[in-house]
C-alpha cells in the first residue's frame, strides 16, 4: 500500500506541475505541442507494434491486437532471431566501427583544410566534393560493383569499409568544415607565424576543439552505414560471410514467423537506439550549429 500511495502522490504532483506549466500557454502553443505529440506517437507506434509482436507466441499473433501487450510474453522469438542474426550483427559492427573511425579522421582533416587553409580554387574543389552528397546510390551501383569486384573486395568486410568511407567523405567533410568555420582564423594564422605546420595545428588546436562535430559525424555515419541495405546486398551479398545485419533481416522476411521477424527488427534497431539515447542531444546541437553556418 505504501508503494501505491507513493505512486499516486507522484502522479498527482506531476499533474499539478503540468497544469501550472500549461496555464500560461497560448492556444497556438498548446496546438503546436499537440501536433508534436501526434507526430511522436505516429513515429513510435510502429516500433511499439513490432515490440509487442516480438513478445507474442506465433499462434497468438494473427488474433491479437498489436497495440496491447501480450498477457504471457515470451523471449523465444528473440532467441530464434539472434541465432540467425548473430554473425551478420558482428559483421555490421565490425565494418561500421571501422567506417566511423576513418570518416572522423578523413572528414575532420579535410574539413580543416577547406575551412582554414587557403589555396587556389579551394571553393571550386569543395563544391565538386560536396556534390557527391547528392549523387544517388542507384546511379553508381553497377560501376561500383565492377570496381569492387576487380579489386577482389566483393563479399568482404574490407570492401564494405572502403565503399562506405569513400561515399561518406563528402558529407563528413561538409559537417566538419561548417563547424571549423566558427574557429577564429587568427588562431590558425598565429600558430603558422610561430612555425607550426598544418598537421601540428590540426592535431593540437583543431582536433581538441572538435568534440561536438565528432559526435555529430559519429552518429550520422553510424546510422547511415548500419541501416544501409543496398550496398550491403550488392557488395556484401545475401549468403556470404560478409553479409550485414540489414540483409540478414531481409532474409528473415522470407518464410519466417512474424514474431521472429519483429524480434529481429528490434535487435537490429537496438544499437542505433542506444546511440541516440546516450548521444542524441550532442547530435542535435552539432547539426543545428552546422546548419547555421552552412
Amino acid at each position: 500500500m505504501k508503494m501505491l500511495d507513493r505512486f499516486v502522490a507522484k502522479v498527482t504532483a506531476f499533474v499539478k506541475t503540468f497544469q501550472k506549466k500549461i496555464a500560461w500557454m497560448r492556444p497556438k502553443q498548446i496546438a503546436l505541442y499537440l501536433i508534436l505529440i501526434l507526430f511522436a506517437v505516429g513515429f513510435l507506434l510502429p516500433i511499439w507494434v513490432a515490440f509487442t509482436t516480438s513478445l507474442r507466441p506465433e499462434v497468438e499473433v494473427p488474433k491479437s491486437n498489436p497495440l496491447i501487450p501480450p498477457t504471457s510474453p515470451t523471449s523465444a522469438a528473440y532467441s530464434e532471431a539472434l541465432g540467425k542474426l548473430g554473425r551478420p550483427m558482428i559483421n555490421s559492427l565490425m565494418f561500421t566501427t571501422a567506417v566511423v573511425a576513418c570518416s572522423v579522421f578523413i572528414g575532420s582533416f579535410m574539413g580543416y583544410i577547406f575551412s582554414k587553409v587557403r589555396f587556389k580554387y579551394s571553393n571550386l574543389v569543395f563544391l565538386i566534393l560536396v556534390a557527391g552528397i547528392f549523387l544517388p546510390y542507384t546511379t553508381i551501383v553497377y560501376p561500383l560493383f565492377s570496381t569492387i569486384s576487380d579489386l577482389n573486395l566483393h563479399s568482404t568486410i574490407q570492401g564494405m569499409i572502403f565503399t562506405h568511407v569513400v561515399y561518406g567523405i563528402p558529407i563528413c567533410t561538409l559537417l566538419f568544415r561548417n563547424f571549423y568555420t566558427k574557429i577564429p582564423q587568427s588562431i590558425v594564422d598565429k600558430a603558422k607565424r610561430g612555425g607550426a605546420g598544418d598537421w601540428e595545428i590540426y592535431r593540437k588546436i583543431i582536433l581538441p576543439a572538435s568534440g561536438t562535430a565528432i559526435v555529430t559525424v559519429v552518429m550520422y555515419q553510424f546510422t547511415s552505414v548500419w541501416n544501409d541495405f543496398l550496398f550491403g546486398l550488392v557488395l556484401g551479398g545475401a549468403e556470404t560471410q560478409a553479409m550485414p545485419a540489414t540483409v540478414a533481416l531481409g532474409n528473415l522476411a522470407i518464410g519466417t514467423e512474424w514474431s521472429i521477424l519483429m524480434a529481429g527488427a528490434m535487435i537490429v534497431f537496438l544499437p542505433v537506439l542506444l546511440l541516440y539515447i546516450f548521444l542524441g542531444k550532442y547530435f542535435v546541437r552539432g547539426v543545428a550549429g552546422g546548419a547555421s553556418e552552412a
